[in-house]
């Protein structure tokens, strides 16, 4: 392959990986005082990088590029995608939307730390306004939406996302009917507070026991947890303690830690290149939801990890069995917050923000009647009233970086990572032995060869029908869920 087209593909990973980074200590350690002049920097940085990507000799060296081997193929198929999206769209726009980005992440903040939705709301509205433009520069065939889907999930549009959530959506309502019908597990950590320095030992401890490098990545704290940096051996979690929400950081890292070990085990050979990268977020989503859930809500993982959790906090935990507290940690109820929520209702909040993006996006619905018609949603869809901002329209992070299309991948992760430990298990015997005695590596292994290594060769569906024999489908997750709930509640 060409030596310059190769020197570029690096030079434009590296611009990615800066940006990262520096939007990484944006929501770490950034001095409030800062962030205008990030604002600023973050926009020069993605304007830099759109410039590197739509030069016409890029064109050229990709029109000559005479690939020797199946990888480089596939880098050039991805980088041509890449630099045809972009040539679509104005440097001034890229800049544009970075700015914006970056102005409306702090007042994001602000408006949770008053309560005030009317702070970030003109925010929204200019997001809105910037999204809307980049979809028409990219093309679509009349639904914008579309064009902001592929960004995060090539090949996904309205037509097929819209029946696959609504199929959800059908089949959770009765299932989340049947368990509250049930009587609800005893809540276990009322009045309790839980030490945060000690919470933080242990999602430690569940990196390293889940194989993530710490040599190669850290974990620090975030109003909102994410995983960034900067590249294969760069890897940045964050998550967030609560006193007495003990069970927040526990699942927030091992999510995380799902991410970091995808972005951990791209292959070394492609560091630097197009295929150290998930083909879609909802890939990436996948590992992040089968750690969380399905391995870290399970009964194998806490027949190990309970012991040393209660040696954590013996006061709080004293007199508490394993099957207790296994129902507390799989709860399953109508609730607020998204990140909080059990993996039955889960899917519900994704339709709320689906439909609420897509009505945004189209123009049906305007940044100011957005909160009014976030509590209209959460009613009709969890019979829930909402008491504040911070528990309702200002929970999410998305917005404030223009992440508008984002919110379905959550829910494809959840339906892949489902199909993916169905091939596990056929490949792995006595994996949940493995588990059970506090061996994660089978886990990590599998995922590794099967998923995280291929990278971006394959798009995300072709990937997962090859690991598993089937596409996108909810037959294994809702199969998953009613065995497990089912046993659970008694159902």
């Amino acid at each position: 392959m060409n030596e310059n087209l190769f020197a570029r593909m690096q030079e434009l990973r590296d611009l990615s990986g800066v940006i990262g980074l520096a939007s990484w200590d944006q929501e770490t350690y950034l001095p409030k005082k800062a962030e205008a002049g990030r604002a600023a920097q973050l926009g020069t940085m993605q304007a830099l990088h759109h410039e590197r990507l739509v030069d016409p000799r890029l064109g050229d060296w990709l029109a000559d590029a005479k690939p020797a081997t199946p990888d480089e193929v596939a880098m050039v198929r991805v980088l041509t995608q890449e630099r045809s999206r972009a040539l679509k769209v104005p440097a001034a726009l890229v800049k544009a939307l970075a700015e914006a980005q970056s102005r409306a992440l702090s007042a994001w903040r602000e408006a949770r730390d008053e309560k005030d939705f009317k702070r970030f709301q003109p925010h929204v509205q200019k997001l809105l306004e910037l999204r809307r433009e980049m979809a028409d520069a990219w093309g679509h065939d009349g639904e914008r939406y579309d064009a902001l889907l592929e960004n995060y999930e090539p090949g996904m549009r309205v037509k097929r996302l819209s029946p696959v959530l609504s199929d959800l959506r059908t089949k959770l309502v009765p299932l989340v009917q049947a368990i509250d019908a049930r009587p609800p597990p005893r809540r276990l950590f009322e009045g309790k507070t839980f030490d945060t320095g000690q919470q933080w030992q242990f999602t430690m401890h569940l990196l390293e026991a889940m194989g993530f490098d710490l040599e190669a990545g850290r974990q620090d704290r975030s109003t909102h947890p994410f995983t960034g940096g900067t590249g294969l051996y760069d890897v940045r979690l964050t998550t967030r303690v609560f006193p007495h929400l003990p069970l927040s950081s526990v699942f927030s890292t091992i999510h995380e830690g799902g991410h970091g070990l995808y972005e951990q085990g791209f292959a070394p050979e492609h560091e630097r290149t197009t295929l150290a990268q998930a083909p879609s977020m909802g890939l990436h989503e996948s590992q992040s939801r089968l750690w969380e859930n399905i391995v870290g809500r399970s009964q194998p993982f806490w027949s190990y990890f309970y012991s040393r959790y209660q040696g954590t906090f013996p006061d709080q935990l004293e007199g508490v069995p394993l099957a207790d507290f296994l129902r507390e940690v799989n709860r399953v109820e109508r609730s607020l917050i998204r990140v909080e929520a059990d993996e039955v209702t889960y899917n519900l909040h994704i339709v709320l923000r689906y439909e609420l993006e897509l009505e945004l996006i189209r123009g049906n619905l305007q940044a100011a009647d957005l909160e009014a018609a976030w509590n209209q949603k959460t009613k009709d869809l969890l019979q829930l009233e909402v008491p504040n901002v911070n528990q309702g329209v200002l929970q999410d992070i998305h917005w404030a970086f223009g992440e508008f299309g984002y919110f379905p991948t959550y829910a494809l992760g959840n339906l892949y990572a489902a199909s993916l430990w169905k091939a596990m298990n056929r490949d792995i015997r006595g994996l949940e032995v493995s588990i059970a005695q506090g061996e994660l590596a089978p886990v990590k292994n599998w995922l590794r060869e099967k998923v995280h290594r291929e990278g971006y060769r394959l798009d995300a569906e072709a990937l997962v029908t090859r690991i598993t024999g089937t596409g996108l489908t909810d037959d294994d997750f809702i199969s998953y869920l009613k065995m497990k709930y089912g046993a659970l509640y008694g159902i």
